[in-house]
């Protein structure tokens, strides 16, 4: 588990003296109806969807010869807890080495790195990120309670080390598939600092009701091709 206690503010506009304090409220019924409505639903999602993940896994195996069709890679949850997250591959193989040689086209200001047109994205790949059918393989992290269904975002471990105290703040509830920045119209377009500002909007927000209107609006930016 990483400490993030021990993570020093380095980028943000809050300073550590004058940042927002968001106050998690413990909720134990919503916390517990909200994790039986996780796991029913991701289970019966995985049984209905069996065989199309498999026809899914199947092509990106044609689309890219030799890598696995779930890529694995090590996201920050609830508390600063690492964990093993899953989606469906959509890059090349070596993506990450090319990372470094990208990282000067980043679009996104802020430690989260997305350009518009990422060239380690693969023919295939680039469907499945606009259709999210790329993200249905965390439905395996919402079973195992990793994840939810709607909650932050789980970032990546460099993206952590980066964060201020005003930011750190979204880890304090566990992450999840889709929330309020997943939904916002031209999301791509919408500053770190708006985007950490939505993660708070929820944190201070969530109950049944606000995760049930969110995936609403997750089912109609999937309809959209918008990808989350």
């Amino acid at each position: 588990m990483k400490d993030i206690s021990a993570i020093k503010p380095e980028l943000g506009s809050e300073s550590s003296e004058t940042f927002e304090k968001v106050h998690v409220q413990r909720k134990p019924v919503y916390e517990f109806t909200k994790r039986v409505f996780d796991f029913t639903v991701a289970l019966f999602a995985m049984i209905v969807l069996f065989i199309p993940l498999l026809i899914v896994a199947l092509i990106i195996v044609i689309d890219s010869p030799g890598a696995s069709p779930i890529y694995v890679q090590t996201r920050v949850g609830k508390n600063g807890r690492e964990f093993r997250f899953y989606k469906f591959r959509s890059m090349v193989p070596n993506a990450e080495a090319m990372l470094d040689t990208l990282l000067d086209k980043n679009e996104m200001d802020g430690p989260a790195f997305k350009i518009k047109h990422d060239p380690r994205i693969t023919r295939f790949g680039n469907f499945i990120r606009k259709s999210c059918i790329d993200e249905l393989p965390q439905l395996i992290n919402v079973l195992k309670g990793d994840m939810s269904l709607v909650g932050p975002r789980p970032p990546l471990p460099r993206e952590v080390e980066m964060y201020d105290e005003y930011q750190l703040q979204r880890l304090s509830v566990i992450p999840g598939m889709t929330c309020y920045w997943q939904v916002q119209p031209e999301r791509n377009s919408i500053s770190f600092d708006d985007w950490m500002k939505c993660d708070m909007k929820y944190i201070k927000e969530r109950s049944i009701k606000t995760d049930f209107i969110i995936l609403l609006k997750t089912f109609g930016a999937v309809l959209g091709m918008g990808g989350i």
